[in-house]
């Protein structure tokens, strides 16, 4: 807002005031604020394009730091995801056998009526015999979590001969 001097005349006298001054004297702190609002927009002022380059360069550097761990991390929780499945679904088939005194017959669907909560991802491996069942779950990639029961070992590692897996 361009500010000039007027002549104020009251009773024949002359005064010389500037009408800037009696704008912000007359407005309230809020049209003021917004009246240097516009000023700043109005103005040419702004980043420059070294500044964004840098301010990018900066945004590379650290996402080129964060995406690893990111996904490091997501690939250890996808396998303790895939074993803690396992780990779950062992109590509903000990409680299988406690019901039918045997493993023979147990699939992923008696175990799923057993604890409605067990993961989809779980299955019974083999035919389970009347004294041993194998668990599995999938992890991270191509790891598969085992589970050779009873009182066996959750593992990654596929149970050798002698088990039902």
């Amino acid at each position: 807002m361009a500010r000039f001097a007027s002549k104020i005349t009251h009773c024949g006298v002359g005064a010389v005031a500037n009408t800037g001054d009696i704008e912000q004297a007359m407005s309230s702190p809020k049209e003021n604020k917004m009246n240097r609002l516009r000023r700043r927009l109005a103005s040419s002022e702004g980043f420059t394009l070294i500044e964004l380059l840098v301010v990018i360069v900066i945004i590379g550097i650290l996402l080129a730091i964060a995406i690893p761990s990111y996904l490091g991390f997501r690939k250890q929780a996808q396998d303790t995801a895939g074993e803690s499945n396992v780990r779950e679904a062992v109590p509903s088939a000990e409680s299988y056998y406690a019901s039918n005194s045997t493993y023979v017959g147990m699939g992923t669907a008696q175990l799923k009526a057993i604890d409605s909560g067990l993961s989809p991802s779980v299955v019974v491996d083999t035919t389970p015999t009347a004294t041993n069942y194998c668990l599995s779950a999938p992890g991270q990639g191509t790891v598969v979590w085992y589970y050779a029961g009873p009182g066996g070992t959750i593992t990654n590692n596929k149970p050798g001969a002698g088990t039902t897996c």
